[in-house]
């Protein structure tokens, strides 16, 4: 008889297609075999597990059809089990596993889209707290503020690409008109947001994309001014810091000590 130990190590070679005579010896057989139930085991939970990620990866389902998904998605979690009881966290290796799923070569994107799944899954999941406001910042001086550091609320990713992400994303919506998206549109990048109910993404130009990559890397407003100067000299600080204080990108408020 197995211990524990083996017995669980056993069971997971098997859910990931090692097929172990030991573990059949550990399960009862009546009208079925031992054998036999352990694959109807092993499919219905690569069945589970495919259903959980396309729940989450949505998009990347849309793109390459129902079919195509549920072999990757299996393929995928023949390699990765979950390691924590809540599905909804399970995937995050996901997308480098598109990035080098051969079969999905000639989606280059794809990768990114499943990037971008994973962190609309993130930012939905995320802890929901008060955002930063404009009347937070009323009494304080500019010259404060610029000295200050912002960080993004709960949640928040940052998401780069190559392609045109935000295109792909909304084409990829159930009802959207019909067209093609042309990948010669160009790189986009995306802020992905919590919001009070759902999660959603905005985009952003080189510039404002240089700004919220300083801020999350703990820079002050000023230096993440002169960040997106480097990449556009007509940067408008004001404007931007508007716009994402709208979007409520900003978590707090901390000031130089």
């Amino acid at each position: 008889m197995l211990g524990l130990r083996d017995l669980q190590a056993a069971f997971a070679a098997h859910l990931e297609g090692e097929d172990r005579p030991s573990l059949a010896d550990a399960v009862m057989g009546d009208t079925i075999s031992a054998a036999a139930r352990l694959r109807i085991h092993r499919h219905h939970v690569a069945e589970s597990l495919a259903t959980a990620l396309a729940a989450t990866y949505s998009t990347v389902q849309a793109i390459v059809g129902e079919d195509f998904f549920r072999g990757m998605a299996k393929a995928f979690a023949a390699t990765d089990l979950p390691r924590q009881p809540v599905l909804a966290e399970y995937g995050g290796a996901f997308p480098a596993f598109v990035a080098r799923y051969g079969p999905a070569a000639s989606l280059p994107y794809l990768a990114d889209m499943a990037r971008l799944d994973w962190a609309l899954n993130l930012a939905f999941h995320a802890p929901w707290r008060d955002r930063l406001s404009v009347s937070d910042l009323a009494d304080l001086p500019s010259e404060g503020l610029l000295a200050s550091r912002v960080s993004l609320a709960a949640g928040s990713t940052l998401v780069r690409s190559a392609y045109p992400i935000d295109r792909i994303w909304e084409a990829s919506r159930p009802g959207a008109a019909a067209g093609r998206v042309s990948l010669d549109e160009g790189p986009a990048s995306v802020i992905v947001l919590r919001r009070s109910g759902d999660a959603a993404f905005a985009r952003l130009c080189p510039a404002e994309t240089a700004f919220v990559e300083a801020l999350a890397d703990g820079k002050t407003l000023e230096e993440g001014a002169h960040a997106a100067f480097a990449v556009e000299p007509a940067f408008d600080l004001s404007t931007t810091f508007a716009r994402l204080l709208a979007l409520q990108a900003f978590a707090a408020l901390q000031h130089e000590s």
